[in-house]
């Protein structure tokens, strides 16, 4: 494409002309739709201003940072024998809830996806409300799949610059979109002999023959030109995102059988705690034989941390720091000219997608809030007085607070305390210099005012970013201002990738890189469970927004950044 990316105030994508039919639903191509101004919201509510735009001139305002909100990309290794995908027969079983869905149909085509994103944050030419360059990324876990060293192979290679090597195994596509894979359920681009596969069938999805080994082929990726800084999710500690990676599992994923159905000795009201706890017992299955990698290996996560410490890196460690990698932890902070990032570890080791943090890594957090306030309320509600320089505070993590779990009745491993949502929360509105939680997880477009109880004039703001690999396969683009009038707005714009609406018309051999990601986005779009009909794109007032605070102290303070 050419020129600046369009961002989703000039126009947004949505379901367009129905392009076939099926049993159950039609299959639509992608469309541009009215764009969407900024909306103002004030905490504690979602209160917009009438006319949906801003009122502060852009020449009043001070930018202090410029970042892109990157989240959720899962980059699967689509033929790793230890990844589940025929749990999908179980989708409209509830007791499998919490586990399905272990493969989209799109999934072999999201590193170009990725890829397409960072190239058209790459061409962003500022800020949308204050012109300023985007100055780094965060990203907030969930970056690969299943817990695999390949898997982060291929994410670092596209987020530094590097060949991405996305196959595994032999040098043809093994996994359960192959033509000759014994299940129906998954979408089949190459066809079958057999017949048509659900999603062809019931919602009218495309063939593209020799598209998985096409998209599949080793690439060179630009890589993000500005510094972004990394954050450790479930899906970088355990199988799907769920389960411990027990030493039958590690074992499994450096081997040579995929299990192609559900073990007949699994009992569907545990299914879920089977899976967390001893996910070997879904490896007792019929399976199909395929081709052995080494590279497939677990990754522990000083080893994901480890990986990230690569020549070039900005910054060094994209953010992790040398304690992480002595201590085996993953929590840190970057500090900013006036603001203070601070990344959050909010993944259980111990198993289940919710999230959670221990005392711990609570005190660390209170010692860092501590060195960047002039002054804070302790435990009893006094003023403590610091010394300390004044920062504004952006806290990420890839958890939120609706899902963490903890409190008395979620004790951690070997009874570690963890602190419940609402008492972290509480921690949080003893320090007034946080205004914005940035996070992923649930995949959908969130934002929610949090007001201090003792101040309702003050709170911080927590904004949940959609997912890369699902639709709309967004990003988000946050800027941070110093209104010059006693108020601080924080500007978020969500940007899609600037690819084609659909793929051209030729075969799927011929695809160039934009085409993949759009027919990434495309079939996205057309995925039952996510379609652009989901809630996942969130309301108005959880995308294009500017939200406004009062400024903790007087921002004259703060340094030009």
């Amino acid at each position: 494409m050419h020129g600046s990316p369009p961002l989703t105030l000039h126009r947004r994508l949505g379901p367009g002309d129905v392009v076939r039919t099926g049993t159950i639903a039609p299959y639509r191509s992608v469309q541009e739709m009215a764009g969407e101004p900024h909306l103002l919201l004030h905490v504690p509510g979602a209160r917009a201003n009438s006319s949906g735009a801003t009122t502060k001139p852009a020449a009043s305002r001070r930018a202090l940072l410029v970042l892109a909100h990157v989240t959720d990309l899962q980059l699967a290794d689509v033929q790793s024998p230890a990844r589940f995908e025929f749990l999908n027969r179980e989708f409209e079983d509830p007791r499998f809830a919490d586990i399905v869905p272990v493969q989209r149909p799109q999934e072999a085509l999201t590193a170009h996806a990725i890829d397409a994103t960072l190239r058209t944050l790459n061409r962003l030419p500022g800020g949308p409300a204050s012109g300023a360059p985007l100055a780094l990324a965060v990203t907030t876990g969930d970056a690969i799949d299943n817990a695999q060293w390949n898997e982060v192979q291929a994410f670092l290679g596209l987020f530094d610059g590097a060949v991405v090597r996305l196959r595994s195994g032999g040098p043809r596509y093994e996994g359960v979109q192959s033509s000759d894979w014994p299940d129906d359920i998954f979408w089949h681009p190459d066809g079958s002999a057999a017949g048509l596969d659900i999603f062809r069938q019931k919602w009218g999805f495309p063939e593209h023959p020799g598209l998985l080994d096409t998209a599949l082929a080793d690439f060179a990726a630009d890589g993000l030109r500005v510094p972004w800084l990394a954050c450790f999710g479930n899906h970088e500690a355990l199988t799907q995102g769920v389960g411990v990676v027990t030493p039958q599992l590690a074992q499994a994923l450096v081997g040579s059988r995929k299990p192609t159905r559900l073990a007949a000795g699994i009992d569907p009201d545990r299914a879920l705690d089977v899976l967390t706890r001893q996910p070997e017992a879904y490896l007792t299955a019929p399976f199909r034989t395929i081709t052995a990698d080494p590279d497939r290996r677990a990754v522990t996560r000083p080893e994901f941390v480890a990986a990230h410490f690569r020549t070039g890196a900005r910054p060094d460690g994209h953010g992790f720091t040398e304690a992480n990698r002595t201590d085996g932890t993953a929590y840190y902070v970057h500090d900013r000219p006036g603001v203070r990032l601070i990344g959050l570890d909010t993944t259980c080791l111990a198993g289940g997608a919710d999230g959670c943090l221990d005392e711990d890594q609570a005190r660390w957090l209170e010692a860092r809030l501590t060195e960047v306030h002039s002054e804070f309320r302790d435990d009893s509600g006094a003023t403590v007085r610091t010394g300390n320089e004044d920062r504004l505070v952006v806290l990420f993590s890839h958890h939120g607070i609706a899902t963490l779990a903890g409190g008395d009745d979620h004790p951690g491993p070997d009874g570690a305390r963890l602190l419940g949502a609402g008492e972290l929360v509480r921690l949080l509105h003893r320090f007034p210099n946080i205004v914005l939680w940035l996070n992923g997880h649930t995949h959908t477009n969130t934002v929610r005012g949090h007001a201090d109880p003792d101040d309702p004039t003050r709170g911080f703001w927590e904004v949940t970013t959609c997912a890369v690999v699902d639709w709309p396969c967004q990003t988000r683009v946050v800027e941070l201002l110093d209104n010059s009038d006693g108020t601080v707005s924080i500007v978020c714009t969500m940007l899609d990738h600037d690819t084609p609406l659909g793929p051209a018309p030729i075969p799927a051999t011929d695809f160039s890189r934009d085409d993949f990601a759009a027919l990434h986005r495309e079939i996205a779009g057309n995925v039952p469970w996510a379609s652009f009909d989901s809630p996942r794109a969130g309301e108005p007032t959880d995308r294009n927004v500017e939200l406004r605070l009062a400024a903790p102290f007087p921002l004259s303070r703060l340094a030009a950044p």
